[in-house]
């Protein structure tokens, strides 16, 4: 099949998968995808759902076709990341943590297999089991290794159905555990070498190819062995560069946050602009007329700020019936700002002190009037 056909789609998967709180991208923008594939007249590269040029306009939007815009970055890297996936080479994603790596992963695979669900996620804990296959062992038991006892894995099943595998903080994984990888990347191949005769190699379909992600303050907790590193192209996710783009991408996703939560009020535009221009603020140490400050060393990345930006709308809307003011900012801000570094809450508080009485606006008044709010 080369159309995404939701009406199928929606049959095959149980229901549960509409009512959850983040259906994955497949479900969610299942309409968009099915136009996308109805008008699709562009050559695709084998195995995928979409063209290239179909897929850039599936993340980066088009208005003219009513596609929304899922992705705030580089174009060239949207252009870049689908080229990679059509070679024989994986996608590696790397960057500051919340820049969207998993969000990208979750389109790319969306766009090229229509099944984001292929999912690893890496992990001290994480086993070659749950990467490639493991056994039913009341079956293998019964009958010795067969197919019918084998369980299939993410690798396993992205390689036999053709469909791209995400593979999530793979350097959180053990060296051994990532290694695991090299054959599937390379030779296109997984062996199986419990089962007998044809069913002891798997071989790749087309379609088939890995998305990975890690975290540039990971780097380094699992270093990446330089054979694995050799089967990636690597692409750098940089954080938002201007205020306005962070603003609104901020404000639309903590709008429909509020929204998935039973909030009718959306959030303060002016509130959010507080909450955007002190998060870069302290990610960067600079403010915004240049002058250097103390950063934070927690992350303040956009999507911290969208979790912030949302539990500032429940807080108002499900205590006081009404949006989120300065005060839930500075009482929300604390669980941001206070995680690996307890030093972090003071820098914070200085901030709320000395940086935000310079600036001018209501809502800056009152987050200095709330600093008291901040524990300790």
């Amino acid at each position: 099949m080369t159309a995404l056909d939701p009406a199928a789609d929606r049959a095959q998967r149980p229901p549960a998968a509409e009512r959850a709180q983040r259906p994955p991208a497949e479900v969610r923008y299942a309409d968009e995808l099915a136009a996308l594939a109805a008008d699709d007249g562009d050559p695709r590269p084998p195995g995928w759902r979409l063209s290239l040029r179909a897929a850039r306009r599936f993340i980066l939007g088009d208005p003219a076709a009513g596609i929304r815009r899922k992705f705030v970055g580089d174009p060239s890297l949207i252009d870049r990341a689908l080229v990679a996936l059509a070679t024989s080479r994986g996608l590696m994603l790397v960057g500051e943590p919340g820049t969207a790596k998993s969000l990208l992963s979750e389109l790319l695979a969306a766009a090229v297999s229509g099944d984001s669900t292929l999912t690893i996620q890496g992990g001290a804990a994480t086993t070659e089991d749950q990467i490639r296959y493991s056994w039913n062992y009341a079956l293998l038991v019964a009958d010795g290794p067969t197919p019918r006892a084998l369980v299939p894995a993410p690798l396993l099943r992205g390689m036999a159905e053709g469909r791209v595998v995400r593979f999530e903080e793979i350097t959180r994984c053990p060296l051994e555990v990532q290694d695991c990888l090299l054959s599937p990347l390379s030779d296109r191949v997984l062996a199986i070498p419990e089962l007998p005769g044809a069913d002891a190699m798997v071989f790749a379909r087309e379609g088939f190819n890995v998305i990975a992600t890690a975290n540039t303050r990971d780097r380094g907790v699992n270093e990446m062995s330089a054979a694995l590193k050799r089967r990636f192209n690597f692409e750098t996710v940089f954080p938002i560069p201007d205020l306005g783009t962070e603003l609104e991408l901020v404000e639309a996703e903590a709008g429909e946050l509020l929204r998935r939560s039973g909030v009718a009020a959306p959030p303060r535009r002016d509130l959010l602009e507080v909450l955007v221009t002190t998060f870069r603020e302290l990610r960067t140490g600079i403010t915004e007329r240049g002058d250097a400050m103390e950063r934070l060393s927690a992350v303040m990345s956009t999507a911290e700020a969208v979790s912030v930006a949302h539990a500032v709308g429940l807080r108002g809307w499900f205590l006081r019936g009404e949006p989120g003011d300065a005060a839930d900012l500075v009482a929300c801000l604390a669980g941001t700002a206070a995680k690996d570094d307890a030093e972090d809450l003071a820098r914070l508080r200085r901030y709320l002190e000395q940086q935000v009485p310079r600036r001018s606006g209501a809502q800056w008044r009152a987050v200095h009037d709330a600093r008291h709010l901040l524990p300790g």
